[in-house]
């Protein structure tokens, strides 16, 4: 019997007025992604926000931040290249193969994002991370507070355990994708509390660059969720100035929703210095303290936040905290050479967990989702975000463990996967061939 399909059923693709195949651009941009993840997550949030705005009102500074960024994507490209010669085939045929023997991984994606949502808002509700305590330099010293930080970096957990569930053939992609929207939703009950939107947003980047990798997002849902979230910022801006004023927190009437959107002036700050500058920024000690010790353990120990210290260097108060944003923090406290070496050592950490050794579990696929939230973040605040990432680690240490214990192996974990849903991506995660 023939498996050819008759002329009546072949698909006619549209073509657009170039004479390009609409679906062969979708696949040029899916190889970039998935050959180059660390690359498209570091460009992305430039090429489609930061540089057209800096373009479109002139920025003076526009060549600098053009230079950090391609001292950035020098690093990445680099290591990814290398990476592309270095790559293991059958990789693609490994990822479901892998995630399939961990039997229980959806069910604990589920618990672990329930629990994740419930501390953050009591967390929130107790104080800790909110403008609040910020303004009065406070930590959040309540029992609760301590408790439920030992759930830090769950959101994070929670989504990789989806991925891996996605690509495990456990769970359908709209599952995934409405249990991701439960994880959004808690971030933003919790940017209702806090007053604090920077989290939220820097979980949706996180969220989007991941699920694009790892081939649960399609590039153009992508670019609609950023379009949709540029269009709700107005909205969002406004919230957040009520939920301060009704805190008794001053909001500047001056400040416009558009103004915050001028992300590379923030960028184009770092210039006005003599790079490397010491604020006295966290070291070793810090690291070890902050990031392998729970808070619950250590409750006396200062808040830490390189934010603040730059704010004081700029002339502000302690109270207060400035960011250049990733890449400008990393230029104004390392110079221009650690900028480079920077992105270069995390893509490989990055390469490392997806390709050595065949395709990633949950562990190395959590690991990962570590690096894109912290390291690799656009907004994160360098080196807190490397703390950051031990911290999570830590956190989700218990969960790792445990899951791995509940792995099925032997011919039981090769049994067949459910049948994919007409017109889902290929859940495959960063292919090497």
């Amino acid at each position: 019997m023939s498996m050819l399909p008759s002329a009546a059923t072949t698909p006619v693709r549209a073509v657009d007025r170039a004479g390009a195949d609409p679906d062969d651009r979708g696949r040029r941009v899916l190889w970039i992604v998935r050959h180059y993840p660390v690359t498209a997550v570091v460009l992305a949030p430039y090429a489609l926000l930061i540089v057209p705005l800096a373009v479109l009102h002139a920025n003076p500074d526009l060549a600098f931040v053009m230079r950090l960024l391609g001292a950035a994507l020098l690093g990445t490209v680099a290591v990814e290249t290398v990476a592309l010669a270095l790559r293991r085939p059958g990789w693609r045929l490994g990822a479901g193969g892998v995630n399939r023997s961990y039997r229980h991984v959806y069910l604990v994606a589920r618990i672990v994002a329930v629990v994740a949502v419930v501390a953050s808002v009591i967390r929130a509700q107790a104080g800790h991370g909110t403008i609040f305590t910020q303004l009065t330099s406070d930590v959040a010293v309540s029992p609760v507070a301590r408790v439920t930080s030992l759930a830090a970096g769950w959101s994070y957990l929670a989504f990789a355990l989806l991925l891996a569930s996605f690509l495990g053939g456990h769970a359908p992609r709209r599952r995934v994708l409405c249990w991701a929207g439960f994880l959004v939703a808690g971030q933003v009950v919790t940017v209702a509390v806090t007053g604090i939107t920077s989290p939220a947003f820097g979980y949706l980047s996180f969220l989007a660059g991941a699920g694009a990798v790892c081939g649960l997002l399609r590039a153009r849902e992508v670019v609609v969720v950023g379009v949709a979230l540029l269009v709700a910022w107005p909205t969002l801006f406004t919230l957040r100035n009520e939920v301060r004023v009704e805190g008794g927190v001053s909001v500047a009437a001056d400040v416009t929703a558009g103004d915050r959107l001028r992300l590379d002036l923030q960028i184009a700050e770092a210039a006005r210095h003599d790079a490397p500058v010491d604020v006295g920024q966290p070291g070793i000690t810090e690291f070890a303290r902050y990031g392998l010790v729970p808070r619950v353990l250590d409750p006396d120990r200062p808040a830490l936040s390189t934010g603040a210290l730059i704010n004081q260097y700029l002339g502000g108060a302690a109270t207060s905290a400035y960011s250049f944003l990733a890449l400008g923090n990393l230029y104004f406290l390392e110079g221009w050479w650690g900028v480079p070496l920077y992105y270069a050592g995390w893509a490989a950490v990055a390469v490392l967990l997806l390709r050595a050794r065949g395709a990633p579990g949950p562990f190395r696929l959590t690991l990962f989702c570590f690096v894109l939230a912290g390291p690799l973040l656009w907004s994160s605040s360098h080196p807190d975000s490397m703390i950051g990432f031990l911290q999570h680690t830590v956190a989700a240490l218990p969960v790792l463990l445990l899951l791995r214990r509940t792995r099925v192996r032997g011919r039981h974990a090769a049994e067949p996967r459910p049948r994919q849903q007409p017109g889902t991506p290929a859940p495959l995660c960063l292919t090497g061939g």
